[in-house]
C-alpha cells in the first residue's frame, strides 16, 4: 500500500496560527474493515470554522486533538471498499480532509456524481457553504421579497452565494462588503450586487449608510465586530440578522468588544440569530433542486481559489484567514 501524508495539529495556536503549530506527517495507508471505504482524496476544503476547533474550548464541535490528523470536508475516489453500496471507483464526499488517503465509515460518506457537477462544487456551491448561505438567508433571516439585504465577507464562498440568492429571491437591493477593490468589482459586475464597498476604505457604518441610505431589512454576518455594529445601526424596524461567523475576531488574543448599540434592538424589535448549518439539513433536497437549477441555467455564479498539493494545505488555510481567496478555497491533490 502507498504512504499517506496528513496534517496534524501539534500545538494550540495563540492568536494567528503559526507553521510551528502544525506538522505534515507520513503514515501507513490501512486496509478498510467491514463497513469502511478507503478514499484517495482529490479535493480538500479549508474553512474559517477550523480556526475555532484549534482551541481547547467547549463549542458546537469538539476541538482538534493534538498530534492527530485534523478534519475537514473532502471529496475523493474510492480505491478499496468493504461496504455495501459503495464500490471502488465511486466518488464520495466525507469529513476526513487534511490528508491524502482517508479510511472512512461508509455511513459517513455520500456518493456524488462528477457528471452532474464538478467535484469541487460538492465542497462549495452545492456543499456545506452553499447550504449555509441558503438556510441562513431564507430560513434564519427569513428574507422576503422586497427586502434590502447587506452581506459582510461577500466575496467569500458563503457571502457571494448569499447575495446572489437574495437577488434571485426578489430582494429590492443587495449590498456587500469585501476587502479589496477587485473583490468589490466582482460583487457588482459578476455577482449582480446593487452596491458594494471595501471595508478598508473607511468606517463601515459610513459606507453602509451611503449604500443603503434608507436602512436595511436583513444582515448576513460573516465578520462580526465593526460590521455587526454598523448593521445593527442600519437595520429597520423588525430587521433580522443571521449570525454565521465572526472571522474578524477568530485570532484575537484579548476579549473582543461587542456591538455598543444593542439598545436599538428593543425599539426596532430586531432579531439577531446565530445558526449552524447542520440544524437545517431538512432543507437539503430543496436547496439542491433550486441551487442546482440556478447553476445549470447560469443565473448563479461562483468562484474558487485552488491551491495545489497537500504540502500547501496549511498555507491555503492561512490564506483564507488573511482573505486571500475569492470564493471557495480548495486544495487540489493529484489522483495518484
Amino acid at each position: 500500500m502507498p504512504k499517506s501524508r496528513e496534517w496534524h495539529l501539534v500545538a494550540r495556536p495563540q492568536g494567528w496560527p503559526a507553521p510551528d503549530d502544525f506538522a505534515l506527517v507520513e503514515t501507513e495507508v490501512p486496509e478498510p474493515g467491514p463497513g469502511q471505504i478507503l478514499v484517495r482524496n482529490l479535493y480538500l476544503s479549508v474553512d474559517p470554522y477550523m480556526r475555532g476547533r484549534m482551541n481547547d474550548v467547549k463549542s458546537y464541535a469538539p476541538p482538534y486533538a493534538l498530534d492527530a490528523p485534523m478534519h475537514g470536508g473532502a471529496v475523493g475516489r474510492v480505491v478499496a471498499s468493504a461496504a455495501e453500496g459503495v464500490a471502488a471507483g465511486d466518488h464520495v464526499l466525507h469529513g476526513l480532509g487534511w490528508r491524502e488517503y482517508a479510511l472512512v465509515d461508509a455511513a459517513d460518506a455520500v456518493v456524488v456524481d462528477p457528471a452532474r457537477a464538478p467535484l469541487t462544487a460538492y465542497l462549495g456551491v452545492l456543499g456545506m457553504t452553499g447550504m449555509t448561505a441558503y438556510a441562513g438567508l431564507l430560513r434564519v433571516a427569513a428574507m422576503a421579497e422586497g427586502d434590502v439585504v447587506f452581506v459582510s465577507g461577500a466575496a467569500g464562498a458563503v457571502g457571494g452565494q448569499v447575495g446572489q440568492i437574495a437577488r434571485l429571491k426578489g430582494a429590492s437591493r443587495v449590498i456587500g462588503s469585501a476587502g479589496s477593490a477587485e473583490k468589490v468589482r466582482l460583487l457588482v459586475e459578476e455577482y449582480g450586487f446593487d452596491a458594494a464597498f471595501n471595508y478598508k476604505d473607511g468606517p463601515v457604518a459610513e459606507q453602509l449608510a451611503a449604500a443603503a441610505p434608507d436602512g436595511i431589512d436583513v444582515y448576513f454576518d460573516n465578520v462580526g465586530g465593526e460590521h455587526l455594529e454598523a448593521a445593527i445601526g442600519a437595520l429597520r424596524v423588525h430587521g433580522r440578522a443571521a449570525l454565521c461567523g465572526a472571522i474578524a475576531q477568530y485570532n484575537a488574543t484579548e476579549p473582543v468588544r461587542g456591538p455598543r448599540n444593542l439598545g436599538l434592538m428593543v425599539g426596532r424589535r430586531l432579531t439577531l440569530r446565530g445558526f449552524l448549518v447542520h440544524d437545517h439539513q431538512d432543507l437539503r433536497p430543496e436547496f439542491v433542486r433550486e441551487v442546482g437549477g440556478w447553476l445549470r441555467d447560469g443565473r448563479l455564479r461562483h468562484r474558487e481559489t485552488v491551491v495545489e498539493g497537500i504540502e500547501n494545505n496549511l498555507e491555503a488555510f492561512l490564506g483564507l484567514l488573511r482573505g486571500d481567496n475569492t470564493g471557495k478555497m480548495i486544495v487540489a491533490l493529484p489522483a495518484e
